[in-house]
Formats: C-alpha cells, sequence, structure tokens
C-alpha cells in the first residue's frame, strides 16, 4: 500500500511542476537568444500569444503587479502615440507604435507565469548562468581570437554577439547584478571578488566606455549593500580601483582598441569643447542636434524613431554624422532623456518621468522578502537609465525587448507571492 502511494506521488506532482516549469523556460529563452539576431523575438512572441489565450479564457487574474506592467507600458507607449503628432517621418512611428504593444503582453505573461517566490531562486541562478557562460566564450575568444559569434571584431572584443554587433560590454554590463548578487549570496565574498573580476576584463575590452560606466555603478551598490558599512565599503571601493587598475594594464597589453580609447577618455581632461567631444566620440554634436530637434518641436518631439530622418536638418554644418547619400544621419541620441526629449517632446518626458516615479513606489510599498528578490533586475534597470551616460535607442527592438524584459522581471518578483497557485 505504502508502496503504491509513494509510487504515484510523482505522476501527480510532475504535471504541477510542468505547468510551473515552461513559463521560465519562455521568459529565459528571451535572455538565451538575445545575441542571435532578432531569435529572441520568438519566445516573446510565444509568451505573449499564451498569454491573450489565457486571457480570453479568463484564465488570469488582473491583479497589482498586471495593473503596475499595464501602467508602466503606457507611460512608455503613449509619448509615441502622441509623437505621430508632429513625426517627420510618420511611417516609421506607426511601425513603432503597432509593434510595441507585444512588450505589454509578454511583461504580463511573465507576471503570471512567474507569480510563484518558490521559482525565483532558480530562475535568477539560470540568468546568472546564462551571463557566466557568454563571459566563458568571452575568454576564449580573448585568448585564441574566435568565439560562438566568429572572429574578434579588430579593436573590441565581441563575444557571442559578434563582430557585427557589439553589444557584449552593455549587456554584460547591465546584466552584471545577477551575477555578482548570485556570486555573493552563494559564495560569500570570495565569490563576490571572484565574479567583479571576471566580468570587469571582458566588460573592459569589449570597449564600451559606457559599458564601464554602467558596471562601476553596479558594483558601487552591490558593494554598499553587501557591506553596509563605511568602513567596510571604503576598503572595497579602494580594493576594487586597485583590481580595476591592474586589469586596465594587462588589458592595454593585450588590445591596442582598449588603449586608443583610454586615450581618447584623456581627452576630456583638456576642457575644450572640441576635445570633450572627440573623447565622447561626437556625442556633443548629436547631443547638440537633439536639443535642437526638441526646441523646434517641444511639445510632442520629432516622433519616435524618427531621429536619423530628422538628423541633417537640424546638424551644425559640416557635421561628420550627416550622410548626405541618403539625407539621413546619427540613429539616436545617444542619452536617454535627449532621446525622450527629442523625439516625444515634453509630454514624453512627462510620462517617462511618471513611470519612474510608479516603479519607485511599487518598491517601496513591496515586503522585504520582494523587494530582495526583485534587487537584481531593479539595479539593472537603474543601470541601463542612469542618465548620465550615454544609451542605446530605448525605442529601438533590441534594446527595447532588453528594457522591457528587465522591467517585466523586476515586475514580476515585486508581485511574487510564497503560496502563489503553482
Amino acid at each position: 500500500m505504502s508502496r503504491g502511494a509513494n509510487a504515484n506521488v510523482p505522476s501527480s506532482e510532475s504535471p504541477s511542476r510542468a505547468a510551473a516549469l515552461w513559463p521560465i523556460v519562455v521568459v529565459l529563452a528571451v535572455l538565451v537568444l538575445l545575441p542571435v539576431g532578432r531569435a529572441s523575438e520568438l519566445p516573446l512572441a510565444t509568451g505573449a500569444f499564451v498569454w491573450f489565450v489565457l486571457a480570453i479564457r479568463k484564465r488570469i487574474e488582473w491583479d497589482a503587479s498586471a495593473r503596475l506592467v499595464a501602467l508602466l507600458f503606457a507611460c512608455y507607449w503613449i509619448p509615441s502615440l502622441v509623437s505621430l503628432a508632429s513625426a517627420v517621418e510618420p511611417s516609421r512611428t506607426i511601425s513603432t507604435i503597432a509593434s510595441t504593444p507585444r512588450f505589454l503582453a509578454f511583461a504580463l505573461f511573465a507576471v503570471w507565469g512567474l507569480r510563484d517566490a518558490r521559482s525565483w531562486p532558480a530562475t535568477t541562478l539560470a540568468i546568472a548562468v546564462v551571463v557566466a557562460l557568454w563571459l566563458i566564450d568571452a575568454y576564449v575568444q580573448i585568448v585564441t581570437g574566435y568565439s560562438l559569434g566568429g572572429p574578434a571584431e579588430a579593436e573590441r572584443l565581441s563575444g557571442i554577439f559578434g563582430a557585427g554587433n557589439l553589444k557584449l560590454g552593455p549587456t554584460l554590463a547591465v546584466l552584471s547584478p545577477f551575477v555578482l548578487i548570485a556570486a555573493h549570496e552563494r559564495l560569500g565574498w570570495r565569490g563576490l571578488a571572484l565574479a567583479f573580476v571576471a566580468l570587469a576584463v571582458p566588460i573592459l575590452l569589449a570597449g564600451s566606455r559606457a559599458a564601464w560606466l554602467m558596471y562601476a555603478l553596479v558594483c558601487i551598490v552591490v558593494s554598499w549593500h553587501a557591506t553596509r558599512s563605511r568602513k567596510a565599503f571604503a576598503l572595497v571601493v579602494l580594493a576594487s580601483i586597485a583590481i580595476v587598475c591592474v586589469a586596465a594594464t594587462l588589458s592595454m597589453k593585450e588590445s591596442s582598441g582598449f588603449v586608443a580609447r583610454v586615450e581618447r577618455s584623456l581627452l576630456v581632461l583638456r576642457g575644450t569643447e572640441s576635445a570633450v567631444d572627440t573623447a565622447s566620440a561626437g556625442r556633443i554634436s548629436i547631443w547638440r542636434t537633439a536639443t535642437a530637434m526638441w526646441e523646434a518641436h517641444p511639445v510632442t518631439g520629432i516622433g519616435v524613431r524618427g531621429f536619423r530622418y530628422a538628423y541633417p536638418k537640424y546638424a551644425a554644418p559640416k557635421d561628420t554624422f550627416v550622410d548626405t547619400a541618403s539625407d539621413t544621419g546619427a540613429s539616436h541620441a545617444h542619452q536617454i532623456v535627449l532621446e525622450v526629449l527629442s523625439e516625444t517632446g515634453i509630454v514624453g518626458l512627462a510620462f517617462w518621468i511618471a513611470g519612474v516615479v510608479m516603479a519607485i513606489r511599487a518598491w517601496f510599498r513591496a515586503q522585504p522578502g520582494q523587494r530582495e528578490r526583485a534587487r537584481a533586475p531593479a539595479l539593472a534597470l537603474v543601470a541601463m537609465c542612469f542618465p548620465l551616460n550615454t544609451h542605446f535607442a530605448f525605442y529601438s527592438a533590441w534594446w527595447g525587448l532588453l528594457f522591457w524584459w528587465l522591467v517585466a522581471l523586476y515586475v514580476a518578483e515585486l508581485g511574487s507571492r510564497e503560496n502563489a497557485d503553482a
């Protein structure tokens, strides 16, 4: 009798476990396929489709987390809709307006599929493992010149993303909280130090100075949370600076591209406008043009994703980013605030600020356990959106997808429940 009862346990529990596991697999698949072109759109679309089916069948509860996702998406999407009023390239703006609701549907799916707090330790660990595998691939490329993404780019480490898609550094920097927090929780200070160094070298060699700043911000916040003591924090910061100096010295010996970026960055110390513009790889010119766009269209901007088409009209004479053959310019503002202002105007900025306020209020209203689970995606979003930096375009397909993947995780973890139904 006892044996027969025990034999039935796996079969009764198996469907429940499978039901709890497959949404996690779909969410993780977006990250796994992120380096493979637009392949990550497949699991994103799968999650969105499943949510629509479940919503039609009334199998999904419209709870506080779902409402928060909808409100945050409104703060992201409504500005693009309003910007159509003065869009310089209406077709691009309309296509963006029409395609971005997939982010909402996927985020609602993630909030539903990850509602059980018991699934989060394994989920966040799996994310850390995926990023760790990318790190291993990057180190293989450092040693051999090749990775799963192909041969290295001439001056920068490209890793699994490939030489034609130089997003390794920013992506590693944004996702570094998952690795650092997991290492500290499981291996203590030794694990955190090892993870810090392991991430630092590829991020430095990837050559993105925006990634360097993002990673520095992440390390400061993680170190403060781990120490909670000014003296210990100061010691950690000093040790981190020493480690970075050693890593940078080794990187300068191995990569001429890294040396060039360091030398270019140091030009900012001259203080002249031309030196600062050169140090920022021409970002000053782009920012000045973005400001001109906003001044010409202060309320609703020049339309989402219309930046490159409006650029020649507002650029200074002999601007190096202007392509006279195609009559286009730089693809985006390279700074989140200027992107929002130039493309969606004051209306867009007001909605974005409202979204930030709602996300922060949700953090403080959550229970301590929920905040602890949401710490990694929260810090990733802070690093990604930190305004004193340069950025990819938040209304683009790829960076927008990663942004909303993190937003979905953030809201899902804040709303996760210990006694959620499987």
